[in-house]
């Protein structure tokens, strides 16, 4: 149940960007899909996730970004707004059974997307 994480890049502070999380062989419905980053020389911190029927965010990103899944096209989607440089890391997206911040709850991981907020 690997998943792919793309749309990162490079924007500047105050701006969006949003990522897409799909899933080629299997359907995403069943899954809790969490985002995670990782900043250079940083844990790996859970940041989203979305249930079937409910979404977490952690107190940094609350109200700066929203997940939301698209069922149709098997695509979850990390909308993030007023981007700050300290958002700067690689986001993943991974599925679990249940959401969590919890990194040992999700797996197995796929290749992320590198995000860069800079001037």
């Amino acid at each position: 149940v690997q998943l792919q994480a793309s749309g990162g890049g490079l924007v500047q502070p105050g701006g969006s960007l949003r990522l897409s999380c799909k899933a080629s062989r299997f359907t995403l419905d069943y899954y809790s899909i969490g985002w995670f980053r990782q900043a250079p020389g940083k844990e790996r911190e859970g940041i989203s996730c979305i249930s079937s029927s409910n979404t977490y965010y952690v107190d940094s990103v609350k109200g700066r970004f929203t997940i939301s899944r698209d069922n149709a096209k098997n695509t979850v989607y990390l909308q993030m707004n007023s981007l700050k440089p300290e958002d700067t890391a690689v986001y993943y997206c991974v599925a679990g059974p249940f959401c969590s911040f919890q990194a040992q709850v999700f797996g197995p991981w796929g290749q992320g997307t590198l995000v860069t907020v800079s001037s």
